[in-house]
């Protein structure tokens, strides 16, 4: 069943509403059982796209909900100033809300702005503010101002016990998304089953070794998740089969429908996995999700 329509952030339209904090996983308290299998030291993934419409922003959310909901401690960071991900995370975002801005610019601790997801107990959230469309421009004279949020991260992992950081970025190549690439340590790209499929991705991979070369040796793409895939058209198999073909081994077994479920989600402020857990595109995700847990776990488990 769908849940109510009413949406679930109302409770930000009041002005008197503040984030309430937040007590991030200790790194020394011991772990509690799993449901997925957790990796050995956090992964920090970037999902980037240079070209719109691809899914990048749900499936970032949606995969990270379904690492949660198997028990895994979870962190997205928004870096998208539209803060789509906070929105459909559940967390507010409004102007004047603390996130992204504030450990970019003022060098701020990540766990001091962070917000619990209603989405999952382990799920937790650094929203993005309008404020951070000019980042950019605050940043350009900053020493060392490509790798803000990897200095950040780093402090945060060595205090924390967070199994996944997602990194959700704008729809362009410029400083923010520089700074998540040099950040992260995989490439999650999201590549919707239509046409012009591979459109920006030799470009991005460009941009991917020219990090490499000079701030981030770590960096590689690790997954190609499929979007928007319609088994009912010939198309759609035709896209799948061709980046298969490319990638090979980064791509993941599921891919993901198009689904009007996971279209409304976002609208109440969820993701398809807790707005209609029984639907094609969140038992997706669920398994996309678990396919990238059992891709990154502990040896041994």
């Amino acid at each position: 069943m769908t849940q109510s329509t009413a949406p679930r952030r109302v409770a930000y339209d009041t002005d008197e509403f503040m984030p309430a904090p937040v007590e991030l996983p200790d790194d020394t308290v011991p772990r509690e059982t799993t449901e997925l299998p957790a990796p050995d030291s956090t992964r920090v993934i970037v999902i980037a796209n240079q070209k719109g419409g691809v899914g990048k922003t749900t499936t970032a959310v949606n995969l990270a909900a379904g690492l949660a909901a198997g028990g895994l401690t979870v962190l997205v960071i928004d870096l998208d100033p539209q803060g789509n991900a906070s929105t459909a995370l559940g967390v507010d975002h409004e102007s004047g809300v603390t996130g992204t801005y504030e450990v970019l610019i003022d060098g701020e601790p990540i766990e001091r702005h962070v917000q619990s997801s209603p989405e999952a107990e382990s799920l937790w959230v650094l929203p993005a503010t309008i404020d951070l469309a000019g980042a950019e421009i605050a940043l350009v004279d900053v020493p060392g101002r490509e790798s803000k949020l990897k200095r950040a991260i780093e402090r945060l992992i060595a205090r924390h016990r967070i199994d996944y950081l997602f990194i959700d970025c704008p729809p362009s190549l410029g400083l923010l998304t520089l700074n998540a690439l040099v950040a992260a340590q995989e490439l999650l790209v999201p590549i919707q089953c239509e046409y012009y499929a591979l459109e920006g991705i030799s470009q991005l991979l460009r941009t991917i070794d020219l990090v490499k070369g000079s701030m981030n040796d770590r960096l590689r793409l690790s997954t190609i998740v499929l979007t928007m895939f319609d088994a009912r058209t010939r198309l759609s198999a035709q896209v799948a089969n061709e980046v298969r073909t490319h990638f090979p081994t980064e791509t993941l077994a599921t891919a993901i429908p198009r689904s009007v479920r996971v279209s409304e989600a976002p609208s109440y402020g969820q993701t398809v996995i807790t707005y209609h857990r029984a639907s094609a595109g969140a038992q997706a995700y669920l398994t996309a999700a678990g396919e990238i847990a059992r891709r990154g776990a502990t040896k041994g488990q």
